[in-house]
Formats: C-alpha cells, sequence, structure tokens
C-alpha cells in the first residue's frame, strides 16, 4: 500500500464522511433524508436525490472494476437508475450501497500497485489517476446537487 494511494483514498473517505474543506460531506447532506424527500423531483427534468445517490454507487463501482482491468461501460439504465420501490427500507438500502461501493472503492485504490496510476485504463484514453480523481471530483458535483435539492 502506497503513501500516496492512502492519500487519494482518504481525500474520497473525507468527501463522504466529512472534515473536508469544500462543506458538507455525502454523508452529512444525507443524514436526515426521508424516502419521500429522496424520491421528490421539485424541478422539471431534475434526478432526484435518489437518482443521483443510486448513480454516484454505479460510477463508483465502475472505477473500481475499471481499476481490476475489466472493460466498463453502462448502459443508460444502469448510468441513471430508476426508483419504482419509493419506500424507506429502499431508501435505507440505497443509503447502504453508497457506503459498501465507497468502501469496495477505497479499498481498491488503497491495494492498487501506485506504479499503475498513471497507466491507460484499460479501453480509455486516461489514466488511473486521472480516473481516480474523476470520481472524487464526480462525487462532489452530486454533493452540490444533493445540497441544493435538500433546499427545495
Amino acid at each position: 500500500m502506497s503513501n500516496e494511494n492512502i492519500h487519494i483514498a482518504e481525500q474520497l473517505r473525507l468527501a463522504y464522511e466529512g472534515e473536508a474543506w469544500h462543506g458538507p460531506a455525502l454523508d452529512e447532506l444525507l443524514a436526515g433524508v426521508t424516502a419521500k424527500h429522496a424520491a421528490a423531483k421539485p424541478l422539471h427534468n431534475v434526478h432526484s436525490i435518489w437518482e443521483i445517490v443510486l448513480h454516484i454507487a454505479a460510477w463508483q463501482d465502475v472505477v473500481r472494476r475499471r481499476l481490476a482491468g475489466e472493460v466498463v461501460e453502462l448502459t443508460t439504465e444502469e448510468d441513471w437508475s430508476v426508483v419504482n420501490d419509493k419506500s424507506e427500507a429502499a431508501w435505507k438500502d440505497t443509503a447502504t450501497l453508497l457506503e459498501r461501493s465507497l468502501n469496495e472503492l477505497i479499498k481498491a485504490i488503497t491495494q492498487f500497485d501506485e506504479a499503475r496510476l498513471d497507466s491507460t485504463v484499460a479501453g480509455k484514453e486516461y489514466s488511473n489517476r486521472f480516473m481516480i480523481f474523476g470520481a472524487l471530483q464526480h462525487n462532489l458535483y452530486h454533493a452540490g446537487q444533493i445540497a441544493l435539492l435538500k433546499k427545495l
């Protein structure tokens, strides 16, 4: 486990759990959100908090799988899942899925060969390092959307 990989994984963890410089972390933003609020679509043609959380989890999984050398492309349905079961139990399962996908990605990053960080991702034109930092940026981008949706 390299120091750089540990540092990168810690940045992902901070963006999720808190103590990050940018403001509220994803977990902090989701605290207290009910299934009803998570499923709400207060603006036309805007994803719900729930859909965004599923989207983040899907992409964390994609990055983990790509780090393992798998060539992965999401279908539209996998990228933006439709929420059919809008129960509190299903919302809790979604929150668990988000945290599990993050933990699995963090584990993959800490176990990843640092010498391969600048290698090209299979089937892509960018490096593993670029992809990992992209996942962090992606999570923060969507955390900002969730912060706004919570206010509506």
